[in-house]
């Protein structure tokens, strides 16, 4: 019996399945698609934004320089680490179609940015995503078998059985991450809410016939949208119709043109369509992300249009988030009520991003209505208030769990801080445990935080910039879930990591360190 049984082998039951592996759990990864090798995995259609929140996620587990090298990126991420101030990102992304301008950004304004390899997003195919982690769950041990579809779940209070055919597969824990149509939520009984659609939206590679009569970037124009990518061919629409097409059926050459003609007004020729598929903005989300020993993760849990790319985004923080806490669980040092804290904190962010697409949804209409909206969007986008804001939200950096703290940097991803003789937090992290950094001089923490050693990884010494805290307590996720002034309490260390992560090691160890 396995420890855990994930169902789908995308990006985001990979990233599951390599932070279940990094903390010594058996992991089996059940796929119904029997090759890892997609049309729509490479590149044009299978291209992604991949937010700094995602890409800080494959660094701090040393996968920054594979996914590059992967996605062709030829660049040192390592670079300007030495500057005072962060760089402003390249690219900013877009709200509804309408790009954002990085130097609009204020920078300063993010909160407790700090230079680090991982600041800027990246462009990258669903393929490249899916090697580098496919390699790193090999290493780990992980184990993964495709061609296998998921019919039905049964569970007690011990275990959970997936059945698959004549075949089961029996775990401690099993996590769905099979995607919007996901098997596993149906089949354990999950309640999925939300709003229907309102356009149906379409990803095509084609050949035009007549290319100059677009425009290219992204186009919002008085009947819908559409998108001509740098890469010849690769087109996207979205047409108000309410969702209506047939979804079921593949979209027809003539079908493509007319609707490319209505939302682009012009009288545009498809000449020849290889690829294509349709979508829409139904937005969608369980109420719950766990059904006793079934919990769910990515777009089995939450669905919405592609708007701004995050599905993907916030799929890998599902992952990172439950990884560690699932661990937890599975190896029996998890304090009371661990695991219910995935849902508490990852359903409001899920909630959030539903409403964020329908939000760009409601400015795209055509309507008077969507374009009074589209209007004061704009008018935001034209200030460096507006257009920060709009970034913290796509780039993720504006994310804070409530974790019943008023100190400032609770709550939040933790900044790439660097101690003096060079070494960060992302290269502490790893491994896998949480961090403690110790600012003192004194090492004032040193033999409370050996009390948790094999959970928590433990470094002192002054930092380059320490943002005013005296020492921090990082979660295996990046998440600060305490910080000391300029004298750290020991006592209240030791609460926020009994807290967090258990009962201190054993009296052996103790007594040895």
């Amino acid at each position: 019996m396995y420890d855990v049984v994930i169902v789908g082998a995308g990006p985001v039951g990979l990233f599951l399945a390599c932070e279940l592996g990094l903390a010594g759990c058996s992991v089996l990864v059940l796929e119904r698609e029997p090759e890892p090798r997609s049309p729509w995995k490479v590149k044009p259609l299978g291209m992604r934004g991949l937010s700094a929140a995602s890409v800080e996620a494959f660094y701090r587990r040393g996968m920054l320089h594979p996914l590059l090298t992967a996605s062709g990126i030829d660049e040192d991420p390592g670079a300007n680490l030495d500057a005072d101030e962060p760089s402003p990102p390249r690219a900013a992304g877009h709200f509804a179609g309408m790009v954002l301008d990085p130097a609009k950004i204020d920078v300063a304004a993010l909160p407790f940015r700090l230079p680090s390899p991982a600041l800027q997003g990246v462009m990258a195919s669903l393929e490249a995503v899916e090697t580098v982690l496919s390699e790193r769950a090999s290493k780990l041990g992980v184990e993964v078998r495709r061609g296998v579809t998921v019919s039905a779940i049964a569970q007690d209070d011990e275990t959970v059985v997936a059945h698959a055919g004549e075949h089961e597969y029996a775990a401690r824990w099993l996590v769905g991450c099979d995607g919007g149509r996901s098997a596993v939520r149906g089949a354990a009984g999950f309640a999925f809410v939300g709003t229907e659609p309102q356009f149906t939206g379409y990803a095509a590679l084609v050949t035009i016939a007549d290319p100059e009569k677009l425009s290219p970037g992204f186009n919002l124009t008085p009947t819908g949208m559409y998108v001509q990518t740098p890469t010849q061919g690769h087109i996207g629409m979205m047409d108000f119709d309410g969702g209506a097409f047939d979804r079921s059926q593949q979209p027809t050459r003539e079908h493509l043109q007319a609707v490319l003609r209505r939302v682009s007004g012009t009288d545009v020729t498809l000449s020849d369509v290889q690829l294509a598929s349709s979508f829409t903005d139904r937005a969608m989300q369980t109420t719950t992300y766990r059904q006793g020993r079934v919990l769910l993760a990515g777009d089995a849990a939450h669905i919405h249009s592609p708007l701004g790319g995050q599905g993907l985004n916030t799929g890998i923080g599902d992952a990172m988030n439950l990884g560690w806490k699932l661990a937890a669980t599975v190896h029996g040092y998890a304090p009371d009520g661990l695991l219910d804290t995935y849902t508490r904190e990852r359903h409001p962010i899920g909630a959030s991003v539903l409403d964020w697409t329908r939000a760009q949804t409601a400015a795209m209409r055509s309507d008077p209505l969507g374009q009074a909206v589209q209007g004061v969007i704009r008018d935001l986008l034209g200030t460096r208030d507006g257009t920060t804001y709009l970034f913290g939200k796509i780039s993720g950096s504006s994310i804070r769990y409530d974790l019943g703290s008023e100190q400032p940097l609770v709550g939040r991803n933790a900044p790439d801080l660097r101690l003096e003789d060079g070494t960060r937090l992302g290269d502490l992290m790893q491994d896998g445990r949480g961090v403690a950094l110790d600012f003192s001089t004194d090492r004032r923490l040193h033999g409370s935080a050996m009390g948790w050693e094999s959970r928590i990884r433990y470094a002192a010494g002054p930092a380059r910039n320490d943002l005013g805290a005296g020492a921090v307590l990082v979660r295996p996720d990046g998440v600060v879930v305490w910080a000391g002034d300029r004298d750290p309490d020991r006592e209240a260390f030791e609460r926020a990591a009994g807290h967090w992560f258990g009962s201190p090691a054993t009296t052996e160890f103790q007594e040895r360190a």
